[in-house]
C-alpha cells in the first residue's frame, strides 16, 4: 500500500451470507434508480444523433470525420445521476473521431479545438444551447439539464498499446501539443475485466434481480443498449464508491475524477475476483482496501507525482488530474470515511438494527437519492409480497427477510 494512504481499512470479519444478500439488493436498487429512464434514453439518443449528424455534416471536417461515439461512464455503465439536486438531466461524453489524414491539417492543437467549438457554436445557436469551451473539449448544455462533452480524436493506432488499434490523439491547449487516448480501448478492456466471474463460496441464499453480463458487447455502438452495461457486478460497485464521494465531496474541486475511481476499482477487482471470498459483501470490503494498492507514486516538481498508465494509450495517466497535494491528501480522508461509512452500514445490516437505521445510515454516505430508492423498493417489495400472500420473516426491528430465495443466476456461468 502507498506510504502516504492511511491504512485504515474495513474490519477483516466475515459478514453473514443474508448480510451480502440484503446489501447486493440495496446497491441493485441504488444502481437501478441512477440509470436513465426509458425517456431520458431517448432523449440522450435523439440529442447525441442529432449533434452528430450536425458535424458529419460541417464543411471544416469534410472528408475528415470517422465517426461520431460515445465514451465514459455511460458506455461502461457507472453513470450516476448528477449531485446537483436542481440538475435532472444526464451527462454524456462524445468523440468526435477523425481519420489520420486529419493531422495534416491540424497539426496544431489549437486549430482543431478552433474548429470543433466554432462548428458546435452555429449548433448552439440554432438549437438555443449554451456552449462552453475547455481545454481538451467542449461542453453543449441541452434542455432538460443534459450536458455532452465532445472531444475530438484523431485515429492513431499503436502496436504496442493493449487494444492499439483503436490508439488516437487528443488535442490538449493548455500543453499545446496532442496527447495520446484510446476511450474505445478503455472500454473494451474495462468491459473484459468485467465479464470476470468472481469466485464465492456461499452463495446458497442469494437474492438479488441481476444478471450477469458476460458476453462481449459490438466494438462500436451508437449508444450500448441499457441491458448490455448495465447491472454489472463491478458497474455496480463503482457506482456506490462514486455516489460516496459526491456526497463527501459535495461537488467540490477536490473530488477524485471518476475515471481515477473507475481505474483503481477495476484492477482491485481484476486481482481480487478470481479469488474465493464469501459473498459479495466480502469482495466489496476487499477491493475498497486494495484500491490504494494500484496507483505509483514517484517524484513530482511541488508533489509526489500519483500515475495509472493507461495499457491502452502508453504515455497517458489516468491519475494526472490527482496532482496536487490537495487532491491527494484528500483522496487519503475520503478513502478513510469510504471505508468507516461502509463499516457501519455493513455492520447495521449484519446486526440486523432494523430497516430505519440502515436507511438513515444510506442517506448519511450515499445521499437522499439512494436512500430514496431503497426505501421505495422496499415499500413496492413489500406491497408485491402481501398482494402475492408470500410469508415474510420480520426481525424485532422490522428488517424484511424474504424467505424464498431465488436461484443464484448472476455470479458466473
Amino acid at each position: 500500500m502507498n506510504a502516504h494512504i492511511s491504512p485504515t481499512a474495513l474490519r477483516q470479519r466475515a459478514y453473514s451470507t443474508r448480510s451480502s444478500d440484503y446489501f447486493v439488493r440495496v446497491i441493485e436498487d441504488i444502481g437501478k434508480a441512477l440509470e436513465p429512464t426509458e425517456t431520458q434514453l431517448t432523449e440522450l439518443e435523439r440529442s447525441y444523433r442529432s449533434t452528430g449528424e450536425f458535424l458529419v455534416n460541417c464543411a471544416e471536417f469534410e472528408g475528415l470525420l470517422v465517426e461520431i461515439h460515445p465514451q465514459g461512464s455511460r458506455e461502461l455503465g457507472t453513470i450516476t445521476r448528477p449531485s446537483n439536486p436542481e440538475r435532472t438531466g444526464f451527462d454524456i461524453d462524445l468523440v468526435a473521431r477523425l481519420g489520420k489524414a486529419a493531422y495534416q491539417k491540424y497539426g496544431q492543437p489549437a486549430s482543431l479545438l478552433r474548429d470543433l467549438f466554432s462548428a458546435l457554436q452555429r449548433y448552439a445557436d440554432q438549437h438555443g444551447l449554451r456552449l462552453r469551451r475547455w481545454e481538451r473539449c467542449a461542453t453543449l448544455e441541452y434542455a432538460g439539464g443534459m450536458c455532452a462533452d465532445i472531444a475530438p480524436i484523431i485515429d492513431m493506432p499503436n502496436l504496442f498499446a493493449v487494444h492499439g488499434d483503436l490508439h488516437g490523439w487528443i488535442p490538449d491547449r493548455k500543453l499545446s501539443q496532442y496527447q495520446p487516448t484510446n476511450p474505445r480501448g478503455y472500454t473494451r478492456e474495462f468491459n473484459r475485466i468485467a465479464s470476470i466471474s468472481p469466485v464465492f463460496t456461499e452463495v446458497r441464499k442469494l437474492v438479488a434481480t441481476m444478471d450477469s453480463i458476460s458476453e462481449k458487447r459490438a466494438e462500436i455502438k451508437p449508444l450500448s443498449a441499457p441491458g448490455e452495461v448495465f447491472g454489472r457486478l463491478l458497474c455496480r460497485f463503482i457506482q456506490v464508491l462514486k455516489l460516496h464521494r459526491d456526497v463527501a465531496f459535495e461537488g467540490g474541486t477536490l473530488a477524485p475524477s471518476s475515471v481515477f475511481i473507475t481505474s483503481l476499482a477495476a484492477a482491485a477487482y481484476e486481482r481480487l475476483a478470481p479469488l474465493p471470498h464469501a459473498n459479495p459483501l466480502d469482495l466489496l470490503m476487499h477491493i475498497v482496501s486494495d484500491m490504494p494498492r494500484h496507483f505509483s507514486v514517484g517524484p513530482g516538481w511541488d508533489t509526489d507525482e500519483w500515475r495509472i498508465d493507461n495499457p491502452t494509450a502508453p504515455g497517458d495517466n489516468l491519475a494526472s488530474s490527482m496532482n496536487t497535494s490537495e487532491r491527494q491528501q484528500a483522496f487519503g480522508q475520503w478513502h478513510e470515511k469510504l471505508t468507516g461509512d461502509l463499516d457501519e452500514l455493513f455492520e447495521a445490516i449484519e446486526l440486523q438494527l432494523g430497516v430505519d437505521q440502515v436507511i438513515k445510515k444510506l442517506g448519511t454516505s450515499f445521499g437522499s437519492k439512494a436512500s430514496s430508492a431503497v426505501q421505495a423498493a422496499q415499500m413496492e417489495r413489500q406491497t408485491s409480497e402481501r398482494s402475492a400472500s408470500r410469508a415474510s420473516l420480520f426481525t424485532a426491528t422490522g428488517m424484511a427477510l424474504p424467505t424464498v430465495s431465488r436461484p443464484h443466476t448472476f455470479f458466473g456461468d
